[in-house]
Parts: structure tokens; sequence; C-alpha cells
């Protein structure tokens, strides 16, 4: 299993898998070719039915537009067997003859992938990858799970915690003062400014709530209008995790040394999934995105507020389950609805699934482990449709009301 710093990235959104990856794949085909004058791109499965309305066009051109000529060529009913987003990056001399070939695959959380290769990212570097195994870790060292992070990533893992803390931090509050329209052909209005103020009119349980909402709803819509956030686990689920940290940060004052752990708790859980199963839309739907934010919210705010691992473990757990099935149905492709508003309720969800855990001893039924095998054959069975393509569910609907 691989460092955390490969879960939490900087960069801008709307999409992780199909904005940032492809951006750092032209990027990488670009260095391999510096004298090339003529490209040809050709995007595959879901990259190429939604690829438009998350701007993955924009990402490329920026690239290697400025090199030369570049060619897109969209093939959004072919899906390579390796992984539904596939790119395959052609250099080309002056008569049009292909002088280098490379096919990649972006595999959610802005990570690529090369088929049969060695690994595009580092080494792993974490010889536990199931949390049951961590879990009994910790029971037999007397250690919590943020420690476990720390013995492997090294003392170094605080200081680049502290950065997306505060990345985090800065996509809220920049959200909540923007207002105005999204970009986007749905002139979809920004409400975090008004859910934010609304709520300071209600009573403690419901201005909570509220404020929580506003939180992520702040940062989806950054992610939403190409803004700076941090994939948590991808820029389609970015809002959860900050909108619960920000929120508890605020409310109980927690010191940023121990945002920091329960950060480093919250990457180990997305990580597993990550390494498990997959946190990527075009593959296993929302479930893997939206699901595996709220684990990894649950899991921070349940240590936050003094959780054993077990209980921790158990709040991860219902994050998940309780999401098992989401569908990735974004419409007209873009990363507004129902997204935006996903984030809203799994930061909620969340902070439910802590408070329903922290009522218990941790010992539950169905493990987080398990969950997470359920999910990868779910997303498995999911038909096509319903996996970022924008063909099916709500986006079909949406479709045909206009």
């Amino acid at each position: 299993m691989k460092t955390i710093k490969e879960l939490y990235r900087i960069g801008t959104g709307p999409s992780s898998s199909h904005t940032m990856a492809p951006r750092r794949a032209a990027e990488m085909f670009s260095r391999r070719n510096p004298d090339c004058k003529s490209f040809r791109v050709t995007l595959y499965g879901s990259l190429a039915a939604t690829g438009r309305g998350h701007l993955t066009d924009v990402a490329i051109l920026d690239v290697l537009q400025p090199l030369g000529e570049v060619q897109l060529v969209w093939e959004p009913s072919r899906f390579l067997p390796f992984h539904p987003n596939a790119m395959r990056y052609e250099a080309l001399d002056e008569s049009g003859n292909t002088t280098d070939d490379w096919t990649v695959y972006s595999v959610g959380g802005g990570a690529l992938a090369e088929e049969n290769r060695a690994p595009i990212e580092s080494a792993d570097i974490y010889p536990l990858t199931k949390l049951s195994d961590i879990l009994e870790w910790c029971r037999e060292n007397g250690r919590a799970f943020w420690e476990y992070v720390e013995l492997y990533e090294g003392k170094e893992i605080w200081v680049f915690l502290s950065k997306i803390w505060r990345v985090m931090r800065e996509a809220v509050e920049r959200g909540l003062e923007t207002e105005g329209v999204i970009p986007g052909p749905l002139n979809l209005e920004r409400r975090a400014t008004r859910y934010n103020v609304r709520a300071s009119g209600y009573k403690q349980s419901l201005q909570s709530r509220g404020l929580i909402f506003s939180y992520a709803l702040a940062v989806s819509e950054e992610n939403a209008s190409g803004g700076r956030i941090v994939t948590a686990p991808t820029c389609g689920s970015s809002g959860v995790l900050p909108a619960v940290l920000y929120h508890l940060w605020k409310t109980r004052e927690f010191s940023e040394a121990r945002i920091c752990r329960a950060l480093a708790t919250a990457g180990l859980i997305g990580n597993i999934v990550k390494h498990n199963a997959s946190i990527s839309g075009a593959e296993v739907g929302c479930q893997g995105e939206i699901g595996v934010a709220c684990a990894m919210a649950a899991a921070a705010a349940n240590q936050l507020f003094g959780g054993t691992p077990a209980q921790i473990e158990y709040a991860a757990e219902m994050g998940l389950e309780h999401h098992l099935g989401m569908t990735c149905d974004p419409i007209c492709g873009l990363v507004q609805i129902p997204c935006i508003e996903r984030n809203a309720y799994a930061a909620a969800r969340a902070l439910d699934s802590n408070l329903y855990s922290m009522y218990t001893d941790g010992h539950h039924r169905v493990s987080f482990d398990h969950v997470v095998e359920v999910m990868k054959q779910t997303g498995h069975d999911l038909p096509s449709i319903y996996k970022e393509t924008g063909e099916g569910g709500l986006a079909k609907h949406y479709n045909r009301a206009k």
C-alpha cells in the first residue's frame, strides 16, 4: 500500500480522474517527447463520455497545445479491458507517422497506471493492507491508527498534512466568500454562502447541521468552478472531509496537531479502499468516491472525539456501508448535479456515523474490510451507464426532460 501523499493531492477541479490525471499524463508524455510538434490523444470509455463536461480536453490542450498541433479523438463507446478511463498519447512526425505511443489509465484520485507494467506511482510502503490487521496491530502495541501512519511515513508526514489542512481550510473559506453561478450550461447557483448565513438563525442542533452543509457546499462549489482543492479521496468528493474537520475545528477548537492526526487516520482509511478496491467513479460508481469520503470523515471525527481504534473502524464501516450501490450519474457530465449536494449529505452522515459508533464499544458483525470487498464487487456488477458516463440514472432523465 502506497503513501497517503498520493491520496491527498492538491490541484484544481473539477475531477481528479478526468482533469488532474489527464493533465499529469500530458505533462509526462510531453517530457518524453520534448521536440515533438504534433500529438494525437485518444480518449476511451468514461473519459470520452463525460470528458468535455469534466474539462478533460482543456486539461490536455493546456499542456500540449503550446508545443504543437493536437488532435483529440473521442471513443466513448470503446472500453479498454484494464480500466474504463483509458488514454492513448501519440507523438507524430511531419508525415503523421507515430514516433511514440503510450496508453495510460486514470484509475481514480488523480493516480495513473499502465497495464502489465511497473507502477507509475511510488513503491508500496505499508506492509499491512487490511484494516482488521492494522486494528490488531494497534491492540497489540497500544497504538493509534495515526501512529501506524507515522511509523511508515516518517515524522515528515506532519509537515505534509499541515499543508493539506491549510489548503482544505482555504477552500472552505474561499467558497463561503464567493457567490454567483458555477461555470457550465446548468447555470447552477452557488449556495454555500446562503446556507452559512441561514444557519445562524437556527437553534444549536439545526445550526450545526446547516453549517456542515455550508462547508461541504463551499469546497464542492470551488471544485466545480475549477478552484484549488485537495482530493479526499477524489475531486468529486473533496467537500466531505474538509467540511467535517473545519466544523469541528471551529466549534471544538481542536489543535492543528490533532486535526493532522485525524487526517492521517482518514488517509489510511481511504488508502485501504484504494489499494483493495477502487476510488474511481468510472470503475465502481459514486460509492467509491462519496462513500469512501464519508468513511474517511467518520473515522477522522471519531478519532477527534476520543474513539478507540475499534470505534473508529466501526464509524468508517458505517460511512461506507450506507453508500453501497450509489451510482455515478453526473448530469451533462459535470461535477455539479448530484455531486455537490451529495458532498453535503455525506458530511452530515459522517457525523452521524461517528455519533452512532461512540454509543457502542466498537464491536459489530460486518467489518470494514468486508464492506470494501462488497463495494468492489457491487461496482463491477453495476452497468457502465451508472459509472460516470452520463448515460443513465439522473443524467438520462434530465436529458429526456430537456
